[in-house]
């Protein structure tokens, strides 16, 4: 993946979201209309690049740590617009825009050096679901944290308001539904490539982590559910450790060796 086009993208897309994001946020309603449409404008941005990229490696974009926040913009972006044209909360879309954004930044700070080759393992045809189930579930689950943070802001500083924690379940239930695929997928793949359906490496015991700590939240919500600051509380702390598995595992002197972290 070259540098420059992802810089020309990115600020193409970045720009179609300032300007979208203002128009949203216009008192004149007759710019909010083209605001979600220029909003939209910068998704179709970085999904064209991704399959830009995906023609020149030949491959799908999903083996490196860069090329996976590639998908969590996209994705998490995706989710932001889509969710604002369902429950129309603006924070909401600005939120899920400025993590987008700051994932673009931390890919056109640390550029990759991005190459066609695919590991054996990985030419599976259990690759692409397994990874991009996983990335749809980041996304809808990163997005609640989003949702988490805002309604503790609302919940301690401001009056509560019951819509929040109703959207927070949304996004967990389709969040955890995804989750759940890619478990299974990745059990099936692992079946198939190594003989084995499950072998504790580190990357899959915090998997299994983060699964059951967005379990005990659909748990709690459904057994107490007038427990709202609490149910806040585990999707803010869940959130820290899907972000451990998913790239902080990479760091952690257990993870050496593991046939999960990102090359």
């Amino acid at each position: 993946m070259d540098r420059i086009n992802f810089l020309i993208f990115a600020i193409i897309a970045a720009l179609f979201w300032i300007a979208g994001i203002s128009f949203v946020y216009s008192r004149k309603k007759a710019l909010r209309t083209p605001g979600i449409i220029l909003v939209f404008s910068g998704v179709i941005a970085i999904a064209l690049f991704i399959f830009i990229i995906w023609l020149k490696l030949e491959r799908p974009p999903l083996r490196t740590l860069g090329e996976t926040r590639l998908w969590y913009v996209f994705l998490l972006s995706l989710a932001g617009t889509v969710f604002f044209l369902r429950w129309k909360y603006k924070w909401f879309l600005t939120y899920s825009i400025l993590m987008a954004l700051v994932f673009m930044l931390i890919n056109i700070i640390h550029p990759e050096a991005f190459d066609r080759t695919l590991l054996p393992a990985l030419q599976s045809p259990w690759f692409i679901p397994h990874v991009v189930v996983y990335i749809l579930g980041y996304a809808l689950l990163g997005a609640s944290a989003i949702v988490a943070i805002y309604g503790l802001f609302r919940h301690y500083v401001h009056n509560f308001d019951n819509k929040i924690i109703l959207l927070a379940d949304n996004l967990v239930y389709q969040g955890f539904a995804f989750l759940t695929l890619g478990l299974l997928f990745g059990a099936i793949w692992a079946k198939q490539a190594w003989g084995h359906y499950w072998t504790w490496d580190p990357k899959e015991t915090w998997a299994f982590l983060t699964w059951l700590c967005y379990l005990i939240y659909i748990h709690l919500r459904y057994y107490h559910p007038a427990r709202i600051r609490g149910g806040l509380w585990i999707l803010s702390l869940a959130f820290i450790i899907l972000v451990i598995a998913w790239f902080g595992i990479n760091y952690l002197p257990a993870a050496k060796g593991s046939i999960h972290t990102y090359s």
